[in-house]
């Protein structure tokens, strides 16, 4: 017979019967069954394929099949009779015994590798060392370190089998950076040695040296550019800066390529691409022959404005950002300047402008080309706060609301309040940004206020409407204005020279204030070098029994010089003069003050200037100011040093004569708003009742 799972061979090679081998033993010749005693003793088939199995009948005595092996003295022979099984032999004694509880058992995890504390493993100390690296450039071997798997080690390891993959990883990491050199035959190979002089009662010391040969440097046999014609011609050579016989380093490769994607979207060519290039090196000369596939797509001009998305603004008020007419050549920096312009206005929260082909020629040749806006609304809702103090002026808190764009489009609602010991008010304003023309802002404002200070104690309202061009937080002009025309009405209390005491009185004014600012730093917030020139002009009427008009004026300039990467040296002067009127005819709250934080620190607020009787401060009609800063700054954290400088004074023009100065050290905390700013002063020639000791905390730099 086969055995299981193969079939019986077939053909002339098959075995016969009788070619079968015979078995020493006579007794297992006997068939088991004979075929004739099995046939017969099957059960009759009956024709029901679902009836239940018939019992089989018991075989025979005949049947018995004598054992195989005969008995010895430890295996006895047995007789099956029937359907009776034989014993299994005598019983296990423990497979007789209960089981044992599985209570009992120790389920704790064995321990492995991976479990062992950092503290509990063996570890090695090893030092690294580079060769050859220097061959290829200074700043390679800086380089390699900070990317390097020995030193990320830190000189510590678990075993020698580490240090030595840390080595072969650094291998690659040199052989790689050699090639982004030029150096395409670079290898290197790390060894791992033991230090002979080791110290035997630490742990055992290594030395891992990587030691490179950086081989030949290949360079740019030829240069060429698959693009089709441009205008001008040969636009993608031009702005791809490359020549023969330049190393073929992968930083200067890709930055040349960078180059031709970022200028030709400049003029002209929105939907370049930059295909990949190919290098075929040649290891007899070393050189490489440079190509460069480029799509240039066709040369475009602008076409028109479109939109999609949450309509925040329509058409009609999108019109207004845009730089660039229709037909100019299309330059991809107007379409950065149009998306930074709807940023600024912060009426999104996602907004996005790419140009989109129309398929439209124009007589030029160019195609049009349209830039499709997609808009998504955000919040028009906001709140804001400032809080400060200063010796002088107390503790001052201020809050606003906002909604950005009650009325469309980017007409806003301001409220605000401020809450302080010595100055109370409330305000509210419409403002409508972009009024007209990009960056444009009309703003009507209405507010009271009561101030009380040493000057004067007032309460004031005041309506006021301006027309501004302002810096934006992402769009910093270099020149910025604003006109407007202001009425207020204050009650105020003064101190009378004729009657020799304080009185109160009112005071109508008229005023039509201007300023003018050239900004030529380089952050509106924390400026770090260049300089701003500032000159307010207000031409005002006082109306209190008769009608005074006059002419205030006020001149600064500023400027930041960076002495290093973490210090900057920024310094200001500012002098003012009011020409047309005595100075007991004007408002106490029109006159001009020095002392505070942002006048001369180490004095009060408005406790520069001259001072009535009681020992008030009663203002001037001209005013001089200097300050000189040295500002060090460390990661979020700054130091100030500083010193000022001025005085107010009764003429209407100021003088040298009498400034007074103060100095001290600030600290400074820079956030992603602004500077948070504490500075500490003191006076250094203080008059009689001037305190030694000034305080000022607020936001932003003193200026």
């Amino acid at each position: 017979m086969a055995k299981p799972g193969t079939a019986p061979a077939k053909g002339p090679d098959a075995p016969k019967p009788s070619d079968r081998p015979q078995s020493s033993d006579p007794r297992n010749d006997a068939p088991i069954v004979p075929d004739s005693e099995f046939d017969s003793a099957l059960p009759p088939l009956s024709g029901n394929l679902n009836a239940p199995l018939e019992a089989m009948a018991p075989l025979p005595a005949s049947s018995t099949q004598a054992p195989a092996t005969p008995a010895t003295a430890t295996t006895s022979a047995t007789t099956v009779t029937g359907d009776v099984l034989p014993p299994t032999g005598p019983a296990d004694p423990q497979l007789a015994q209960p089981l044992t509880p599985l209570s009992s058992f120790d389920t704790t995890p064995l321990q492995t590798a991976a479990d062992i504390k950092d503290k509990d493993a063996p570890e090695i100390r090893y030092e690294t060392a580079t060769k050859g690296l220097d061959k290829a450039g200074p700043g390679l071997e800086g380089e390699y370190k900070a990317l390097s798997a020995l030193a990320e080690g830190k000189g510590k390891a678990a075993n020698a089998t580490q240090v030595a993959a840390r080595g072969r990883e650094d291998e690659a990491l040199a052989v790689r950076l050699l090639k982004s050199l030029g150096y395409y035959d670079a290898t290197a190979i790390s060894t791992i040695e033991t230090i002979p002089d080791a110290d035997k009662t630490k742990p055992a010391q290594l030395k891992a040296t990587v030691s490179a040969q950086p081989g030949r440097l290949y360079s740019l046999s030829s240069i060429t550019v698959q693009a089709n014609a441009t205008t001008p011609p040969d636009l993608v050579r031009q702005q791809l800066p490359l020549k023969v016989g330049d190393p073929i380093e992968a930083a200067r490769i890709q930055g040349a390529e960078a180059n031709v994607s970022l200028t030709l979207p400049q003029q002209g060519y929105p939907f370049v691409k930059v295909g990949e290039r190919d290098i075929l090196l040649d290891d007899q000369t070393p050189t490489g022959a440079y190509t460069l596939p480029v799509d240039i797509g066709p040369r475009a001009s602008f076409g028109q404005l479109r939109t999609e998305g949450d309509p925040v603004f329509n058409l009609k008020h999108l019109g207004l950002f845009p730089r660039f007419k229709t037909g100019e050549l299309y330059d991809n920096r107007m379409t950065d300047d149009l998306r930074d312009a709807l940023v600024a206005t912060s009426q999104f929260s996602t907004v996005s402008v790419e140009p989109v082909r129309t398929g439209t020629v124009n007589p030029d040749g160019t195609e049009q080309v349209d830039l499709l806006v997609r808009q998504s609304a955000g919040k028009p809702r906001s709140l804001g706060g400032n809080v400060g103090f200063s010796t002088g002026q107390g503790f001052r808190a201020e809050g606003t609301w906002q909604h950005r764009n009650l009325f469309p489009y980017e007409g806003a609602l301001i409220g605000s309040v401020i809450a302080g010991t010595q100055e109370q008010g409330l305000a509210g304003t419409f403002r409508r940004a972009n009024a007209g023309r990009r960056d444009r802002t009309f703003s009507l404002t209405a507010g009271a206020n009561h101030s009380n200070y040493d000057a004067y104690d007032a309460f004031t309202t005041s309506v006021g409407v301006r027309w501004s061009y302002d810096s934006t937080p992402i769009w910093q002009k270099p020149l910025t204005y604003y006109y407007g025309g202001e009425l207020v009405g204050t009650n105020e209390s003064v101190y009378d020279f004729a009657q020799g005491k304080d009185v109160r009185r009112t005071y109508g004014i008229v005023a039509l204030p201007g300023q003018v600012k050239f900004d030529r730093s380089d952050s509106l917030l924390n400026p770090t070098k260049g300089y701003r020139l500032t000159l307010n002009l207000s031409p005002e009427t006082s109306v209190q029994g008769s009608v005074k008009p006059y002419i205030r004026t006020m001149i600064e300039g500023t400027f930041y010089y960076p002495v290093s990467s973490s210090i900057v040296i920024a310094g200001r002067a500012k002098a003012g003069s009011i020409q047309g009127v005595d100075r007991d005819d004007l408002a106490p709250s029109r006159r001009y003050y020095g002392g505070g934080g942002g006048s001369v620190r180490g004095y009060g607020y408005q406790r520069l200037g001259p001072f009535d009787p009681n020992g008030n401060p009663i203002g001037g009609r001209s005013l001089n100011e200097f300050a000189l800063e040295a500002r060090y700054r460390f990661g979020d954290f700054g130091i100030v040093p500083f010193i000022d400088a001025g005085n107010s004074y009764e003429s209407s023009t100021p003088n040298l004569s009498s400034l007074r100065y103060g100095a001290g050290i600030g600290g400074r905390f820079y956030t992603s708003f602004g500077p948070m700013r504490f500075d500490i002063a003191t006076p250094l020639n203080p008059r009689e009742g001037d305190g030694k000791i000034a305080l000022y905390i607020s936001i932003g730099q003193a200026f």
